[in-house]
């Protein structure tokens, strides 16, 4: 069997199991298990594919069939200009979480502060931000100890020393230490919401997408617990549902926030809400 000859029976496979990037989706797959890039699979479509890398690409294509996403087969996600391994450990980084890199950078000088992210996974938030801001300190924890081994990898291959990656559920191992910024993208959909059967969601570990019956519970423990971690003039960032902001905003009033505000996503969601801490 040639390459194009495996990339048409892909397609094909893949269009039937109702894949949207079917093409893309085989196209990336080759490029994989041959080695080579995906100009050169096109301009030499006729080269052999041998048994072993046959056996390969079947055994990743029957996975992407059922749904699997592409980035865990790969092993990979860009986010932020940044190339960094993903595992099941972890979601998969999102565009709309650059939202909140993006907010974070706008309300902050370049100067020496350190900052909290929550709940890192694979590091993106943290990551981008050492990648943006050489003199910030950052640190980010997580639950689990296969995502902050995670982090801790794609902080050595991004050469990214600004940044340190601790297991921790929320602050318990962070005692009295304080932060200009505390950010996080922390779990937070309904245990019955429908979209956990569907698409890339089914295969992320639900520990990072759900937060009991109303999703709200984990972003409620991280307004309660931020103010003994903030600096006075500190600011929380939050990532939340697109239908959450109102809640947010309230959960952030509660406790003592202000300047409240939120900011909408790529899709003109409300996605990300923010509060400084004056006391």
């Amino acid at each position: 069997m040639t390459w194009q000859q495996w990339l048409t029976q892909a397609v094909t496979r893949l269009r039937a199991s109702f894949s949207l990037s079917a093409k893309l989706d085989a196209e990336i797959l080759l490029a994989l298990v041959t080695g080579a890039t995906r100009t050169k699979l096109l301009a030499f479509g006729e080269s052999q594919l041998i048994n072993e890398l046959h056996v390969r690409l079947e055994a990743l294509l029957v996975r992407r069939e059922r749904g699997e996403p592409l980035a865990y087969l790969i092993g990979e996600r860009e986010f932020w200009s940044l190339r960094l391994r993903v595992s099941p450990d972890t979601m998969i980084p999102r565009p709309d979480t650059e939202c909140l890199v993006q907010c974070a950078l706008d309300l902050l000088p370049p100067s020496r502060v350190e900052v909290l992210d929550l709940g890192t996974g694979s590091g993106a938030i943290a990551l981008a931000l050492a990648s943006e801001r050489p003199a910030w300190q950052i640190t980010g924890v997580d639950r689990v100890l296969g995502a902050v081994v995670l982090a801790r990898d794609n902080a050595n291959s991004l050469g990214l020393n600004n940044v340190q990656f601790y297991k921790s559920d929320w602050f318990k191992v962070l005692q009295t230490q304080r932060y200009s910024l505390i950010v996080s993208n922390p779990p937070y959909i309904k245990a019955n919401d429908p979209h956990l059967t569907q698409g890339d969601v089914r295969f992320e570990p639900r520990s990072a997408l759900v937060s009991g019956k109303d999703g709200l519970e984990d972003l409620s423990a991280i307004c309660r617990g931020a103010g003994r971690h903030l600096l006075s003039n500190g600011w929380l960032i939050l990532e939340h549902g697109c239908s959450q902001g109102a809640a947010v905003r309230a959960l952030l009033a509660v406790v003592g926030f202000t300047n409240i505000a939120t900011l909408r996503d790529y899709s003109n969601n409300e996605r990300v809400s923010q509060g400084q801490w004056l006391l």
